[in-house]
């Protein structure tokens, strides 16, 4: 028996900011089990869908890796496989977007659809530069048209068979009258794009932009008139996607700028933590302006040999203080605690201890406990003195639940000072990535990379054995930003200096010695 038909998801993407995905988009993307994804969906949404099976089929002008009849019959395909597919399109599908074809040949073949609307590059990037796309004053109406359509250069083979005169042609002496209008797409043509609309009556001065990946931070706006804007844009090297807006809203944008003014725009920051401990870090220079280029050099793995972990947590309420030096260690226990049946209440009466306030702040949403002890900054140094001060170590049995390259100083520390026990307990193995993404390699070649950000000594250390004995050539030009003194030292120990060093030793402090560093910078 052949499988049931699947179904079709045809899911905007939004203009490039991955934060612009709709809620119902990103649920879909988690439950798929295919996902079509073109030029202009942002991978980064690939992220909602890690084990799903994702194929590019991305088109630029007259140059498309498939046609859109192969990608019709590719949704037909693994839709009667009996998958859930989504095929994710830059923007919203049904604008420009030919995702109304797509739907027709879903239908016609009977496979169940459905359509996600997205927000339009026309009204976000605009909004991203501070142009509002409607005015209560100044335009009443606002109009999308296609930029380059009837340019033979970049129609498509369907484009060109269409008679003069159909729906794809632009009247001019129409669009001229209008208030506002956004062409997508259109840079090779915009010369010739402002020059029909002077003809038709459009006035020279008419204010104009051109804004290139917007709602992204590599986002550039060139603001100019009619007259002037194709050869302002030339001058500028603005390139596609772009967005031009047409109308007096644009007058704006001197008030109204906010997303390019944020203190980190334009800044193209690597983040080289494990996979899984990356998102906050990124989240948060791209809520500042950053372009994030993850390039994880640890990865995270479960020991083979889960006994050791076991008997330890079965015993932690014999312990007097139970010690934890990373959230990925509090994540870990958490696991195994779970796997054996048991919660936090086997921990009894035992004191907790952290080393910064992002295990602190693990410790309390992952397994609902008080921290007793929190050091002010993230070294092993500081725990041990900050125990040391209350007199907490004499006579006294710790766990301490860390990684297996933790440094040996705080456990060497605490029997100096006349610990009872020092249970030492490796929760999980860091071991180097077996290579950097390309995306940061090609990045590297091209210059394009401002920042790298090193969270511990085993990132250092595996960011330069990974780039080769050169590695030091390599990051010549580039900004090196060290969490704190232990990491400092380990880049010093590679040739390497850092830039700044974080204000406080935590992630908080990272980023705020960053923007320091920016704000100074001319």
């Amino acid at each position: 028996m052949s499988p049931s038909p699947g179904i079709v998801y045809l899911v905007g993407a939004g203009p490039g900011d991955p934060g612009l995905i709709t809620v119902r988009g990103a649920k879909l993307l988690e439950q798929a089990d295919i996902v079509i994804y073109d030029l202009l969906s942002n991978p980064r949404l690939l992220s909602y869908c890690p084990h799903a099976e994702a194929i590019y089929v991305g088109k630029k002008a007259a140059a498309h890796s498939l046609p859109q009849e192969q990608i019709n019959a590719l949704l037909i395909e693994k839709a009667r496989a009996g998958k859930r597919v989504v095929r994710l399109k830059g923007g919203d599908p049904f604008v420009f977007g030919r995702g109304g074809e797509e739907c027709q040949a879903l239908a016609d073949a009977k496979i169940p659809f459905e359509i996600i609307p997205g927000i339009t590059a026309a009204i976000a990037a605009p909004t991203y530069a501070g142009i509002p796309v409607t005015h209560r004053d100044l335009n009443s109406s606002f109009t999308f048209i296609t930029g380059h359509e009837k340019e033979d250069e970049y129609r498509d083979d369907q484009t060109k068979s269409r008679e003069k005169g159909d729906a794809g042609d632009i009247n001019w002496d129409i669009i001229a009258k209008l208030p506002c209008i956004a062409f997508y797409m259109g840079v090779k043509s915009l010369a010739r794009i402002c020059s029909r609309l002077i003809e038709n009556g459009m006035s020279p001065e008419t204010a104009a932009a051109t804004i290139q990946w917007g709602t992204m931070p590599t986002q550039k706006t060139v603001v100019s008139t009619l007259s002037r804007l194709a050869q302002d844009v030339a001058e500028a090297k603005l390139q596609s996607p772009a967005i031009t807006i047409i109308g007096k809203v644009v007058e704006l944008r001197n008030t109204l700028s906010w997303f390019e003014h944020r203190q980190l725009f334009g800044q193209t920051i690597v983040v080289t933590r494990s996979r899984h401990q990356a998102s906050e870090l990124s989240e948060r220079l791209e809520e500042l302006g950053a372009s994030v280029i993850e390039a994880p050099t640890i990865e995270l793995h479960e020991p083979a040999d889960l006994a050791p972990i076991d008997a330890a947590i079965k015993s932690a309420g014999n312990y007097d203080w139970i010690c934890f030096t990373s959230a990925s260690g509090v994540t870990a226990t958490r696991k195994r605690l779970f796997a054996l049946g048991h919660d936090a209440r086997l921990f009894g009466q035992a004191k907790i201890a952290a080393i910064g306030q992002a295990t602190a702040q693990a410790i309390a949403r992952d397994l609902c406990l008080k921290v007793d002890l929190c050091s002010k900054t993230f070294v092993a140094e500081a725990l041990a003195d900050e125990l040391a001060q209350r007199n907490a170590i004499a006579s006294q049995r710790f766990l301490l639940l860390r990684a297996d390259i933790a440094r040996p100083l705080l456990r060497e520390r605490l029997q100096q000072a006349g610990a009872a026990e020092v249970k030492d307990v490796p929760l999980y193995e860091t071991r180097r990535a077996a290579e950097l993404p390309a995306t940061l390699i090609e990045s590297l070649v091209t210059g394009r990379i401002n920042w790298i950000t090193f969270t511990s000594s085993s990132t250092a250390k595996n960011f330069a054995d990974l780039l080769g004995p050169d590695h030091r050539q390599k990051l010549a030009h580039i900004k090196l930003a060290s969490i704190g003194p232990i990491t400092t030292q380990t880049l010093r120990d590679l040739n390497l200096e850092p830039t700044i060093q974080g204000t406080k030793f935590d992630i908080d402090g990272l980023i705020s010695a960053i923007v320091a560093h920016q704000e100074k910078s001319p």
